[in-house]
């Protein structure tokens, strides 16, 4: 990584922090308050890292924030993500070549799949250290522990290698590490991923497994580890295209896994398939931390690196943070291989606080009736964009999908209950609020085209309660429906109390409505006659606890929404009303799972920071929900 060190340097995107901190949510915390600054901060560069606990000073620096700008992502991907996307464009243009000068034009741009082939070499620096038997030792490594209640140390920058059965397909993937010993570390591959569809060929075949960890190195190998490529398409390929040059790879030492020579750390093992330890809990990059679950370990049979290596890490948990930039990379390269799959798609975004598996916002042009719908269950039927929960469409006259100001109202002034689609499938297995395991309801809204007198119409009557399709909206102060509200509730003995309502869109045609309540009461979106009283001035209307959400911050609150609902249990269509309950969920039989705690810094390192002299706003604290429940009734009231 010292390349990518020097590069930063000469760009002035690097900070070195000489000052001595511990492993144990120093360091991370500080990287973590880093990223949510304006920009994304600088990439960070720990000389001193230490391990107070057990009395060790590392002489292996932690370099973190190392995707934490537009900047240094390009910087890394050495070209703009549109030049990318347009060598993906050009390579899925198929058509056969008309007449001679076509051909030479098609053979030329074919031509740079050459990069795509590895090549094998016999020496690497990262194997010039090397332990093995009794040697091998986890706890040399810098590793760290990020949040209060995370399990052990976990190795977050691991490039992940793995092969068939046959050795003949291979994948590169990025997955937590849990340390579970010296000798040994969990993998969290997930079930939809190739790595797990590899392990149980050796599963069934009654083999262990070769799997390599390696560390450090180009950066652009841990992007490529997250890419959303088709099923049986090494990462690696998609290196050497980037690059232009064909990725150097160099054989492990005790299992035949290749991986490149210019890493610093490689960590080799096997997995024995009919074990598994549990994993976590780990504060994750949706800001809540994942139950303990079953999963495959390594069991390490030799660690080398290179004669100074450098440790990478990153931190994941409420956004902003690093993989924000690393996942605008990711979707602006992607495009045209989604649009493959999704005639009419234009263009999409998957904004950071919806921890893009959560929301998508897409344009498309339309042309013909339920052509967004089609295109909704194309998404969600499509590799990793089959996690999905929420999908909004929108025409193609619609504002840029970053313009959220604007792009809100267009959405709102197109609103209606008639094109809301919910559905199910598959979600992401750090998914909290889906009622089981990595499977719940998804929710997509078709605001593609206006709607014009004719069209209300035909859409009134076919809803749910056609007796309100003739009310006209009247907007009215957040104090006048906060009344309406609490009278309506207090009419009908609901258990919970409205404290405050914050309305969004006030100059649209259809506001969205915040409101927050105390209390747990599982019946608010049951009793239809407390919402049908009130269609006259709430048309949207979302409930959030109110001790947890400053309803003025609605960065924040689009990420706690959007993580906490299933739209099969959490989402009410009344006529013209929509109701989403966004509050934490108690255990019960609609959710027989623990609801989760959140990632937050622990106040006395942040403390422990400043005393060191690190600058930490109490502004940032409150605006990102850094430290703990962010306001109360009180605080927001003023």
């Amino acid at each position: 990584m010292e390349k990518t060190i020097e590069l930063f340097t000469q760009h002035d995107e690097l900070k070195i922090i000489d000052t001595p901190l511990d492993i144990h949510l120093e360091i991370p915390h500080l990287a973590y308050l880093e990223v949510k600054k304006p920009g994304g901060g600088k990439a960070l560069l720990f000389t001193k890292p230490v391990d107070r606990a057990r009395g060790v000073e590392f002489d292996i620096p932690v370099f973190m924030n190392v995707f934490g700008s537009f900047k240094r992502t390009e910087l890394i991907a050495t070209q703009p993500p549109e030049s990318i996307a347009a060598l993906i464009k050009s390579l899925l243009n198929l058509a056969p070549p008309k007449g001679f000068k076509a051909m030479l034009s098609a053979l030329k741009r074919y031509s740079i799949l050459r990069f795509t082939l590895p090549k094998l070499v016999r020496h690497s620096s990262a194997q010039a250290v090397r332990y093995m038997g009794d040697n091998i030792d986890l706890y040399k490594l810098p590793i760290l522990t990020t949040w209060k209640h995370d399990s052990a140390p976990f190795i977050t920058m691991g490039q992940v290698y793995t092969q068939s059965l046959d050795g003949k397909r291979k994948n590169l993937g990025l997955y937590r590490l849990q340390v579970h010993g010296k000798s040994t570390l969990g993998l969290h591959w997930q079930i939809h991923k190739d790595s797990t569809h590899f392990f149980h060929e050796y599963k069934k075949a009654g083999q262990k497994m070769p799997v390599t960890i390696a560390l450090g190195g180009d950066p652009l190998y841990t992007w490529c580890g997250q890419a959303p490529l088709p099923h049986g398409i090494y990462e690696l390929m998609l290196y050497g295209l980037i690059k232009r040059k064909r990725p150097r790879l160099v054989r492990c030492l005790t299992n035949p896994i290749s991986v490149p020579a210019d890493v610093d750390i490689i960590i080799e093992g096997f997995v024995d398939t009919s074990k598994m330890l549990d994993e976590g809990p780990f504060g994750d990059h949706t800001g809540f931390y994942t139950p303990i679950e079953p999963y495959p370990v390594l069991e390490i049979t030799a660690i080398t690196h290179k004669p100074r290596p450098i440790y990478p890490a990153t931190v994941v948990g409420k956004p902003p943070l690093e993989d924000k930039y690393m996942g605008y990379l990711t979707e602006r390269v992607f495009l045209p291989l989604l649009q493959t799959s999704a005639h009419g798609l234009l263009d999409y975004n998957m904004p950071e606080n919806g921890v893009f598996h959560n929301l998508i916002l897409a344009k498309i042009a339309p042309q013909y009736p339920g052509h967004a719908k089609q295109i909704m269950h194309a998404f969600w039927g499509v590799g990793q964009m089959s996690f999905v929960k929420h999908a909004i469409f929108v025409g193609e006259d619609a504002p840029e999908l970053t313009d959220y100001p604007n792009l809100l109202c267009y959405i709102l002034n197109r609103f209606s209950t008639r094109r809301i689609l919910i559905s199910e499938g598959v979600c992401d297995a750090l998914d909290h609020a889906s009622p089981e395991y990595a499977y719940g309801g998804k929710l997509g809204l078709d605001a593609t085209a206006p709607l014009d007198s004719h069209t209300q119409g035909q859409e009134s009557k076919k809803l749910q309660n056609p007796k309100d399709s003739h009310i006209q909206l009247q907007p009215i102060s957040d104090e006048a429906l906060l009344v309406a509200i609490r009278n309506a509730l207090d009419s009908r003995a609901v258990g919970v109390r409205v404290t405050l309502v914050r309305q969004y869109g006030m100059q649209c045609a259809t506001p969205i409505a915040v409101i927050g309540v105390e209390g747990a009461d599982s019946r608010l979106l049951d009793d239809v006659e407390v919402w049908g009283v009130l269609a006259d001035c709430l048309r949207i209307g979302v409930f959030v606890d109110v001790q947890k959400n400053d309803l003025d911050n609605p960065y924040m609150l689009v990420w706690r929404v959007v993580n906490n609902i299933d739209a099969k249990r959490d989402v009410r269509v009344l006529g013209e009303q929509v109701f989403i309950d966004a509050r934490d969920k108690l255990e019960s039989a609609t959710h027989p799972r623990a609801w989760p705690m959140e990632t937050d810094c622990s106040p006395e390192v942040i403390q422990a920071l400043r005393e060191k002299g690190f600058e930490i706003s109490e502004q940032m604290l409150h605006d990102f929900h850094i430290c703990h429940s962010p306001t109360t009734p009180e605080s927001n009231a003023r």
